[in-house]
């Protein structure tokens, strides 16, 4: 029975597959734990599908899941979550982000944890990308009140019921952590030196900074505003809508007391548009919470952590119910996934 599922996705960096591969075996083989290996590849790549094919004929019973093109890495994580037999799921990178023989210490971390995160420390980068990661878990933790200190380690252990309550799209797989932690689960971080293979220098294009950023955003307003649009839209719209009409009322006083002329004025014009924007704004808000209203009934914004029945059944030897239909509804799902999302199993263990 595999108790630990590695998912490896290959996208536009990676090291040499060989070397990699040996070293995470030989780095996760102290954990005393039956695991498998599972590589997607986005979008495929011959050059790491050749070497996947012989580690495979060597023995190393690999799962190798390849993509029809290029998805992003989130896709390419739940294709490999979807893939996943364990109970413990971990993601690594498909180079050496931390030293092998510290992984262990993340899988260890969940005994009395959901999910464990490496953090890079100490740090061998240069100046310029270790300055450019603390502002932006500076930014994070400022925006969300959060404390992680390196997000941007992609080395993850993390219980399998975390998937059924926390999803990823996009670019979202940087913030897994961040909405587990908001979900309610028990998240650490474990310290890890880096490897040398990723302290180089590495500068990116402003176009990555600025989808940073805007994930940034999405996340802050999915963690605070999901469940209230009003106070995201309803603050912008009151706002807007305050200014527009203190600037009306300051031109009709000018107008009225002053003398002045409203006439070819662009002021007045963008005085009422302001105050229709702010209606908008609210109207948006509105809207929101309506739809938020019809399906509160499907949300679920909770986690519990324990569940301690001293009932008379329970004492008398009766079992507390539990979701068990649910869950072997689940069980069933991923012991009979379909390969129709583009994605084609090439080996498996």
């Amino acid at each position: 029975m595999v108790q630990l599922s590695i998912i490896i996705p290959v996208t536009r960096r990676y090291g040499s597959i060989t070397k990699l591969h040996e070293t995470y075996a030989k780095g996760i083989a102290p954990a005393g734990l039956s695991c498998e290996f599972i590589y997607v590849l986005d979008g495929g790549n011959l050059e790491v599908e050749a070497a996947l094919q012989q580690l495979n004929a060597a023995g190393a019973g690999i799962k190798v899941v390849v993509l029809a093109k290029p998805y992003g890495e989130a896709t390419a994580l739940n294709i490999g979550f979807s893939h996943a037999s364990g109970d413990i799921i971990m993601t690594l990178p498909a180079f050496q982000q931390v030293e092998a023989n510290k992984l262990p210490d993340v899988i260890k971390a969940l005994e009395d944890k959901d999910m464990a995160v490496a953090c890079r420390d100490p740090r061998r980068d240069p100046g310029f990308n270790v300055t450019s990661a603390r502002i932006f878990n500076g930014v994070l933790r400022w925006m969300l009140d959060v404390s992680f200190r390196d997000l941007g380690c992609s080395v993850r252990a993390f219980r399998r019921r975390i998937l059924d309550e926390v999803s990823i799209y996009g670019d979202q797989h940087l913030f897994l952590p961040v909405l587990a932690h908001l979900q309610g689960y028990k998240v650490v971080e474990v310290n890890a030196p880096q490897a040398e293979e990723d302290s180089r220098r590495r500068v990116y294009s402003p176009k990555l900074y600025f989808q940073r950023l805007t994930d940034l955003l999405t996340i802050f307003f999915l963690a605070k505003f999901t469940k209230k649009p009003l106070r995201f839209f309803g603050l912008i719209g009151v706002s807007i809508f305050g200014l527009g009409s203190l600037w009306t009322l300051w031109l009709a006083a000018e107008r009225v007391f002053m003398g002045v002329a409203l006439a070819d004025r662009p002021a007045l014009v963008l005085a009422s548009l302001m105050i229709v924007l702010g209606v908008q704004m609210l109207a948006v808000g509105l809207i929101g919470e309506l739809i938020i209203f019809t399906h509160a009934k499907e949300m679920k914004e909770y986690t519990v952590s324990e569940i301690v029945d001293e009932s008379d059944g329970a004492r008398d030897g009766e079992a507390p119910k539990q979701d068990s239909e649910q869950e072997s509804e689940q069980g069933s799902e991923q012991g009979s996934v379909q390969d129709n999302d583009g994605s084609t199993v090439v080996a498996q263990r």
